[in-house]
């Protein structure tokens, strides 16, 4: 009998808002047999430190308003200092498709534009999840909103 490893997901952002998405997809993950590490670190020294911390085999970045392409070249450098040259990187969010071709050059492996990722996670699921019990997986409750916060 094979016994897989589950992966470890560092869920991470770039830019600002949208919490609630963040979480949604922080869940799924974990429904789909992941091993999810939440975070709302932004910035790339920050979510390298996390991947190491964590020793996570991927990261995920959400991109949201505020988001640049520069925050992906600064990511990628950082991971190279610190070799972490193994672990995968996906993105999805709101770029355009000449941002999604600037970041895939730099290492992106896949861009998931608007909310197709999870279209992908149910494939996963039924490819690789293992979570009998969908319980266990945290239930991911967004802080309280600010006044005039977007969520």
């Amino acid at each position: 009998m094979r016994i897989m490893k589950r992966l470890r997901v560092l869920i991470a952002k770039f830019g600002e808002g949208y919490e609630n998405a963040l979480l949604k997809l922080a869940h799924s993950c974990c429904e789909a047999g992941f091993e999810v590490v939440y975070t709302e670190l932004s910035d790339p020294e920050e979510i390298v430190a996390c991947a190491l911390q964590e020793s996570v085999d991927h990261i995920g970045i959400t991109t949201l308003p505020g988001a640049a392409v520069e925050n992906f070249a600064r990511l990628f450098e950082v991971m190279e200092k610190a070799d972490l040259s193994g672990v995968r990187v996906t993105a999805g969010g709101f770029f355009s498709g000449e941002q999604i071709q600037e970041i895939k050059g730099m290492g992106v492996a896949d861009f998931y534009p608007g909310s197709s990722i999870y279209d992908k996670i149910d494939e996963w699921r039924d490819q690789y999840g293992d979570v009998e019990d969908s319980g266990r997986c945290a239930q991911f409750e967004p802080p309280p909103a600010s006044p005039g916060a977007v969520n």
